[in-house]
């Protein structure tokens, strides 16, 4: 399996995961939220905020899902990038709020270094790409200029 198709995978598993995530906030918030790793989560009208938390999950989806359809694979690396920081955000919200560390570290932070990972092959791709349409070009170049 070539650099591309591991990138694309990794980003498809990514954005149906965190989707999935998004939707099951909105629909069953009260069985989500244990599961986020905060020692308390919230209850009554509070109970909103992990509808914000679901409503950001399923953009970020589908904002990696949009930069595939239109291949602009350079911009979904920069995207997958700064997306990771969300979860490590969340690693260190559980982790100041005395929440569980194993859930910190093993959900959030492995989240968020594996959609870093994501973004870097996504990047590394493009300067791969970039590099052996550069070698071809000079070798368009020096292939000419042997034949004049």
């Amino acid at each position: 399996m070539n650099l591309s198709r591991i990138a694309t995978t990794l980003s498809l598993v990514g954005a149906a995961f965190i989707i999935y995530v998004g939707i099951s906030y909105l629909v069953t918030p009260a069985s989500m939220a244990p599961q986020f790793g905060l020692p308390e989560w919230p209850h009554g009208d509070a109970v909103a905020f992990l509808n914000i938390k679901g409503i950001r999950d399923i953009t970020e989806g589908l904002i990696i899902l949009a930069l595939l359809a239109a291949r602009q694979r350079f911009a979904l690396g920069l995207a997958t990038l700064v997306i990771a920081l969300t979860p490590f955000a969340d690693m260190l919200t559980v982790l100041r709020y005395h929440g569980s560390t194993s859930t910190a570290l093993s959900v959030h932070g492995l989240t968020a270094v594996l959609v870093a990972l994501t973004g870097g092959l996504l990047l590394r791709e493009q300067r791969v790409l970039r590099t052996g349409h550069e070698k071809a070009a000079a070798a368009r170049l020096i292939g000419a200029g042997a034949a004049q």
